[in-house]
């Protein structure tokens, strides 16, 4: 064989090789992202600083919280009911039954972004992963309008101009945005 395709070869596997130790299987998140239309914000924080004063924010505001994982910027509430924000046990079903979780990964040199998901499961059934069931509560649901007051808060204290959804292009001000309304 020449040298020239054996160097290649050789070129090729060790860059499957470094490309294979370059990836973590060890994180703790879950191995699917959020929801279409979860909120989302980008802080200038680092992502334990921002894991950290959105576990805070959510306790804060009585948001019960089941995991919280700093290194890996991942936060997740148990099923809660958005009425009482108790814990229900069984089966999440209908709009008042809420779960929140939120990915905060780096973006840029010393900032983030923050994406929060509120979920409810409309209905129950067995012969779909659980995840697939999973729908973003509407902006006017009483636990969205805290995790939007809770970003708003966040984004005036360390975040960057954002459009506002709904608003025109023009529009610039410190706020949440939504992934699906937000012209980038």
């Amino acid at each position: 064989m020449p040298a020239a395709p054996r160097s290649r070869w050789a070129l090729g596997a060790l860059g499957v090789i470094a490309a294979a130790l370059g990836c973590n299987p060890n994180t703790t998140r879950p191995d699917f992202g959020p929801v279409t239309g979860a909120m989302q914000v980008e802080l200038a924080l680092r992502v334990p600083a921002a894991t950290d004063r959105l576990a805070e924010d959510l306790a804060a505001d009585t948001i019960p919280l089941a995991r919280v994982e700093r290194r890996d910027g991942y936060i997740e509430s148990p099923w809660f009911s958005s009425t009482t924000l108790k814990p229900v046990p069984g089966h999440p079903v209908g709009r008042e039954v809420v779960r929140v979780r939120a990915w905060i990964g780096p973006t840029k040199p010393e900032h983030i972004q923050m994406v929060v998901e509120t979920v409810f499961r409309p209905f129950d059934d067995p012969s779909l992963p659980a995840r697939e069931l999973d729908r973003q509560v509407p902006p006017d649901h009483p636990t969205a309008k805290r995790i939007q007051a809770i970003l708003t808060k966040l984004n005036t204290l360390y975040g960057d101009s954002l459009a506002v959804p709904g608003a025109g292009p023009d529009t610039t001000r410190k706020r949440v945005s939504s992934p699906d309304t937000t012209k980038r």
